[in-house]
């Protein structure tokens, strides 16, 4: 699921970001799209296409079941949802409702007037605020009106790994720190397995490493002072600490010699992990979900193994901080044709039935009652355990793709792709983030 994210490389990105602040600004200046250009008795609904589609299906069926507008789903694989989302986002052709990661990712069109504001939805209803988590609704509200509702649920990025493959390597249960994580590392490398797998072809899952040591390292605050606008931070001490304890463990092998050409989003990496060929991926919780769809029995076995990410001595960091996203979320477009038929689409997202269907393929709704669902979870342990996580956690980073705009994306994951390649070195990669 980038769950969850898609992107594009550099030369592509920039070409599309120009394309669309073009179009933008003729959707602005002209108003030519307007609601009576939309489909007629249709409402669609745009997700990234991935394992957790099953339940955004059910949902439009239940809702059909008694709407004269019919709702009508469209997925587009995670490789190339942001790319084509920026395409039609202000054309004919847009979604009604369209799936994100609120922050970063919903500015550009907050500020060229696509989104509809919710407030007037919140209002009428104001369950589509109140049943929520404020830390997390409060992450798509842009300039204090609301732009976005909860779906899905909250993801934090965890250490999943094999237990097996842990077991026959002597690695015993899962890291508890750096050194730790190092030495399973070495003991994992003799047996002849890849340590970690890493989806480096798709750029996004190598940013799941920065962000995690970087705040272990430095704390939260150095990345809020940087997306703050405070670009000298990258240059600072505990930068350079956590690039070079990054570059340690590239260099390691600890991805393997082929980690450039893996992707997470068409099922490589989390099959290296469940086919016993790697002991450990770092992932979104969402990596549950994709394993029980894709290797049932490796889940349902129990060699399924999950676990926070390990301390560094001597860090800024708390040990219980969390990365990942905060949830993602619904927007609306402004001209959709149906703004009643979208709003009660929207309520379906704090119903009990939506909440049970997440909780049964391992997502984590963040509505405030989640917790009572969570024994009836295909797995309770995990659910709590990941629950536990959310609730505990100090800070929750959003992941820094989503937190800056999506014109900057292309440049961040360069520049870590291009660091865990060994193409630039720490002064590269500080002056890469330094020009976002």
């Amino acid at each position: 699921m980038r769950n969850n994210r898609s992107w594009l490389k550099p030369a592509t990105a920039a070409a599309g970001a120009l394309a669309l602040g073009m179009s933008m600004a003729a959707c602005s200046n002209s108003g030519e799209s307007a609601a009576s250009n939309r489909p007629e008795n249709e409402v669609h609904v745009l997700v990234y296409g991935d394992a957790a589609n099953d339940v955004e299906r059910a949902m439009v069926d239940k809702f059909n079941e008694t709407s004269d507008v019919k709702v009508v789903l469209d997925t587009i694989p995670g490789a190339d949802y942001q790319q084509k989302l920026q395409t039609v986002i202000d054309t004919d052709s847009a979604p009604d409702i369209f799936f994100n990661w609120g922050g970063g990712s919903i500015t550009d069109y907050v500020d060229a007037g696509l989104l509809m504001p919710l407030d007037d939805f919140i209002e009428e209803d104001p369950q589509l605020k109140d049943a929520f988590l404020p830390s997390v609704f409060d992450t798509a509200v842009v300039d204090g009106q609301a732009y976005g509702i909860p779906m899905r649920g909250t993801q934090p990025v965890m250490l999943f790994s094999n237990e097996e493959v842990l077991a026959s390597a002597g690695v015993d249960g899962a890291p508890e720190t750096w050194d730790e994580l190092l030495d399973a590392v070495e003991k994992l490398k003799a047996t002849g397995v890849t340590p970690i797998a890493l989806g480096g072809a798709d750029e996004w899952p190598t940013l799941m490493w920065v962000e995690y040591v970087y705040d272990r390292v430095a704390g939260p605050e150095l990345f809020e002072s940087a997306l703050a606008g405070d670009t000298e931070v990258w240059d600072s001490e505990e930068s350079r600490e956590a690039l070079g304890m990054l570059r340690e463990l590239v260099d390691s092998g600890a991805f393997g010699t082929n980690f450039q050409s893996v992707k997470f989003t068409d099922g490589g990496s989390a099959s290296l992990l469940s086919s016993g060929q790697a002991g450990f991926e770092l992932m979104g919780s969402w990596a549950y979900s994709t394993h029980q769809d894709a290797a049932p029995e490796f889940v349902e076995s129990g060699t399924l193994g999950y676990s926070e990410f390990p301390t560094i001595d001597g860090g800024k960091g708390d040990p219980a901080n969390l990365v990942g996203n905060t949830n993602n979320f619904y927007s609306v477009l402004a001209n959709t044709r149906y703004p009643d038929t979208v709003r009660d689409f929207l309520k379906l997202m704090y119903s009990d039935d939506f909440v049970q269907e997440q909780v049964a393929i391992g997502n984590l709704p963040t509505t405030t009652n989640t917790e009572q669902f969570l024994d009836a979870s295909a797995d309770p342990d995990y659910a709590r355990f990941q629950y536990g996580l959310v609730e505990q956690a100090p800070a929750f980073q959003l992941s820094w793709d989503q937190a800056y705009p999506p014109s900057a994306t292309p440049a961040i994951h360069g520049a870590m792709s291009d660091f865990f390649s060994g193409r630039i070195d720490e002064d590269g990669f500080i002056a890469a983030m330094q020009g976002l």
